[in-house]
């Protein structure tokens, strides 16, 4: 029972931590009635709180592996309690941004939930368990949509102290609902990060991460007051829309990981960057209210799947260390969503304007696009790498002057040469001299004309011994039908099955 309630308490979890993380954008509006919040302030204010909910995401998913989801909920919850009353109680816009950078531990949480669910489920569910998981970013929507209409009715202030009372609520579901008894796992911190550190694909993920989350937070933070002061829209109203780009791009995200349950995750990241390039050149020159919309949807649409495709990659490529990987890649995401609308209010204060902001997003999310299409070349180098080596038959690869280029650990196993010693040297190193120079002749006429041979022949290993073996060589040609390079393949034969 208690296990089967794990992917609906934690996505509650992720919602109340989403809920609290935006409380300040999404009530500043309305604060800044009160307050005396400068103009150039704001986009600090409102950006703040995803510093913490970045940074605290690497050790929440470490310590999620080591006590479990339950312990890490619960004191995430309690201790959020202290920042909302202070928020709650600002009176100067300094108390807005201290209070505002220990409400980030309400984004943090997310690295709790990607980690402990897995543990739950098979491999080939993971991209769509996540997904389901990352329902809980409706969080920003109800705050954005509710927060403001509830605020019109009894204040900012009070509407915050109300967020105490659904803290205290799901600290008491976690303390009695959590999984006691879900496993864990005690590898040191410093141990997993020296594990991965150094693996190219944990960059590019939080590259693309810091752009598909970096892009539903920065939206989210930088849309109800960007709605107001540009297209003179309501509070309410600006508040609403935001909820519906925030609601479309959860919804999403389990669509997304569940696509890549069932098709080539990197394919459909092409497909995902594309649509980010296209859509930020549109909202990059200043269109109408009616396009600035569709191009605010697109965004969403491939913000929220490639957030559920990304997190089914994860533990693809990283199942001993998903607990630090998660925290990193989701750490890089929450920061993708604090430096842009940083960034866009610097540049409007400069130029007027938001167009160039818009139009690094979209050479950013070409770059972005360059670099999957780079991982799946590499994938593919990767895989023919692993055949390689792996294969049980000898291999040696040769230029077209017959010039060794590359032997296999299998080539070295059975002759006794090193790839170094081999690579450079001629295959007559092998040369066992027990066939005549007419069969070598035959052989090679035979590649020529049919473009491979096969039979059997004597050889020699490094230390002289005699083996007989089967061969097979191929020749590997141009679009023209040139040669350029020869692939032999060879397995040891017991001398008793030598052919009459």
């Amino acid at each position: 029972m208690i296990r089967k309630v794990q992917l609906p308490l934690q996505t509650l979890n992720l919602i109340v931590g989403f809920a609290v993380w935006v409380i300040i954008s999404s009530l500043v509006s309305f604060m800044g009635e009160d307050i005396q919040i400068p103009a150039d302030k704001v986009a600090i204010i409102t950006a703040i709180p995803v510093v913490l909910g970045s940074v605290l995401r690497i050790p929440l998913g470490y310590y999620a592996n080591i006590f479990g989801a339950r312990i890490i909920f619960l004191i995430s919850f309690i201790l959020l309690l202290f920042p909302v009353f202070y928020i709650s109680e600002a009176n100067t816009y300094m108390d807005l941004i201290i209070g505002g950078l220990f409400l980030g531990i309400g984004g943090a949480v997310f690295s709790v939930g990607v980690t402990s669910l897995p543990k739950y489920y098979p491999k080939e569910r993971h991209g769509l368990v996540n997904g389901v998981y990352g329902l809980g970013n409706l969080g920003t929507a109800v705050t954005s949509f509710s927060a403001p209409v509830v605020a019109t009715q009894i204040g900012w202030s009070a509407t915050v102290k109300l967020y105490l009372i659904l803290l205290l609520v799901f600290a008491a579901l976690n303390l009695f609902f959590g999984d006691r008894k879900e496993p864990k796992v005690k590898t040191a911190l410093m141990e997993q990060i020296k594990g991965v550190y150094k693996n190219e694909k944990l960059w590019l993920f939080s590259l693309l991460y810091f752009i598909t989350f970096g892009s539903f937070v920065a939206f989210t933070v930088y849309l109800p007051n960007f709605l107001v002061t540009n297209f003179d829209l309501t509070k309410v109203d600006a508040g609403m829309r935001t909820a519906g780009f925030i609601a479309l791009a959860t919804f999403m995200r389990p669509i997304g990981g569940w696509l890549a349950d069932r098709f080539n995750a990197l394919m459909l990241l092409i497909i995902i960057f594309s649509g980010f390039t296209l859509a930020a050149i549109v909202l990059a020159f200043s269109p109408t209210f009616t396009l600035y919309t569709v191009g605010c949807l697109v965004i969403a649409m491939v913000a929220g799947a490639g957030n559920g495709v990304i997190f089914k990659l994860v533990p693809q490529y990283f199942n001993k260390q998903a607990g630090i990987v998660n925290g990193i890649v989701s750490m890089m995401g929450g920061l993708g969503g604090f430096f842009p609308p940083l960034l866009l209010s610097y540049i409007h204060s400069v130029t007027g304007q938001y167009s160039i902001g818009f139009m690094l997003l979209s050479q950013v999310a070409l770059a972005s696009l360059i670099l999957v299409l780079w991982m799946i070349y590499s994938d593919k180098l990767s895989l023919s790498s692993e055949v390689f080596n792996n294969t049980a038959q000898g291999i040696l690869v040769t230029d077209p002057k017959g010039t060794i280029v590359a032997v296999n650990p299998a080539f070295t196993s059975v002759t006794g040469f090193e790839e170094k010693e081999a690579v450079g040297q001629k295959p007559s190193i092998l040369r066992a001299n027990r066939q005549s120079p007419d069969y070598y002749a035959r052989m090679w006429k035979s590649i020529k004309e049919t473009g491979m041979w096969q039979g059997e022949i004597w050889n020699k290993r490094k230390n002289g011994e005699m083996y007989l073996q089967w061969l097979n060589i191929s020749a590997v040609k141009d679009k023209s039908g040139e040669d350029i390079r020869y692939v032999g393949t060879f397995s040891e034969l017991p001398e008793g099955k030598a052919g009459k």
